[in-house]
């Protein structure tokens, strides 16, 4: 008996095998980490240059101009379209608020429920010269979903919030025209 173990004892073939049976999980963790966060920054990032471009049509005018029955439902199209890949349209919440003065901005926060998510206060883009505070929010769930319960906790999500402040452009020359006699 003692033989017997003495000869398995000295036997070394599949010890890389067996050392990278111990190495394989860690490993393929870690890889799946770094893609699932990798992803996760390219969410982020969509969402924060969808918000942008979005906003920008709101700074000049053009969605209170060319949707006025519709600027909600415009103004999420422009996001979609600009972050179609990674960011699921259905999930996102979209607030936009009219402010009296840029200092406005610390009374209003934004309102959440009790799963953490936000609550959107409305959406008013005012008119020409307003300032406008834009929220959009994307709660980001985790494609592996192993990975993203080791990161985040039992739900594997975390909450992308955008968030713009503009003052749009004088972008109604009627007034003005009026005004000056048409001139």
């Amino acid at each position: 008996m003692i033989k017997f173990f003495g000869k398995w004892g000295k036997n070394r073939d599949g010890a890389t095998a067996i050392e990278f049976a111990f190495l394989a999980m860690p490993y393929l963790l870690l890889s799946l980490g770094i893609i699932e966060l990798s992803l996760m920054f390219a969410s982020e990032s969509l969402l924060e240059g969808a918000t942008s471009r979005a906003a920008r049509t709101v700074k000049t005018g053009q969605l209170q101009q060319s949707a006025p029955e519709n600027m909600e439902g415009e103004f999420r199209e422009k996001i979609c379209d600009y972050a179609p890949v990674l960011i699921r349209c259905n999930d996102i919440v979209i607030e936009a608020r009219v402010m009296s003065s840029f200092a406005d901005y610390d009374t209003m926060q934004p309102a959440y429920d009790e799963d953490g998510m936000m609550v959107s206060n409305g959406f008013a883009l005012g008119g020409s010269s307003e300032k406008v505070l834009i929220r959009v929010a994307y709660n980001y769930t985790a494609l592996t979903p192993l990975v993203g319960q080791m990161l985040w906790g039992a739900d594997s999500s975390r909450l992308f919030m955008s968030t713009v402040v503009l003052q749009a452009e004088p972008y109604d020359f009627s007034e003005e025209m009026a005004l000056d006699g048409g001139a």
